[in-house]
């Protein structure tokens, strides 16, 4: 039921977007459906900023016009998914590989929409891995450094490279992504500052203050959360 679930919160959230508005894309399946959504709308003047090329392949596939961040550095909405939303809606990202791009449209919004599936919200978040994305050039003694700060954290996994059949992911940007399994992030806020502290480390998945609504699909519609 999840794919309904996920399809109920683009629906929904997709009433949020008003004629000429500047709406920010997320990526992910969930983000997927909010795409198809705002499209069948048929707003007027709308200009969008992905982030990512997957989901700007599709929004260009859907008939939206696409802007990027140099032309529109203001964002009216950006309405964008989770791989974990817990207390406050402090949020784990990153789990398609785009959290950097995601992250940079998200500070640039007036306004953020999470959207997701009822599973995702938790109690504590740490259960999905942690995304971090780093620059590839000595990634290993970059992992070292986050292996320390980790283990500062109470957080003994180390974080792994993500791998695919065909070698090493790598974002949009040519990073690559390690996942640390942190289990339970005691101090998220903490965490986040001691991660973006290390060279190396171009961001992480840790969406700290930076959502106004999340809009949680269900089996027959969808629940909002405020922070």
């Amino acid at each position: 039921m999840s794919d309904l679930q996920k399809k109920h919160a683009g629906e929904a959230a997709a009433a949020h977007v008003e004629a000429g508005m500047v709406v920010g894309l997320g990526t992910g399946s969930t983000a997927a459906w909010f795409v198809k959504a705002l499209a069948a709308r048929n707003l007027p003047d709308l200009r969008c900023v992905p982030t990512s090329e997957r989901t700007a392949d599709l929004a260009r596939e859907l008939g939206l016009t696409l802007s990027t961040l140099e032309d529109t550095p203001k964002i009216d909405l950006t309405v964008d998914g989770a791989d974990e939303i817990g207390p406050g809606l402090a949020l784990i990202k990153g789990g398609g590989a785009a959290l950097l791009r995601e992250k940079l449209v998200w500070e640039a919004s007036a306004r953020c929409i999470c959207i997701a599936d009822a599973a995702k919200v938790v109690p504590a978040l740490g259960t999905f891995p942690l995304p971090i994305e780093v620059v590839a050039f000595g990634h290993k003694t970059t992992a070292n450094r986050i292996a320390d700060v980790l283990a500062d954290h109470d957080i003994a996994s180390p974080a792994r490279v993500r791998e695919a059949e065909r070698g090493l992911i790598r974002t949009d940007g040519g990073n690559l992504i390690y996942d640390a399994a942190c289990k339970l992030i005691a101090d998220p806020a903490r965490l986040a500052a001691d991660l973006k502290s290390l060279t190396g480390v171009v961001e992480h998945g840790l969406f700290l203050d930076l959502t106004d609504l999340a809009i949680i699909g269900t089996d027959d519609g969808f629940e909002t959360l405020a922070p």
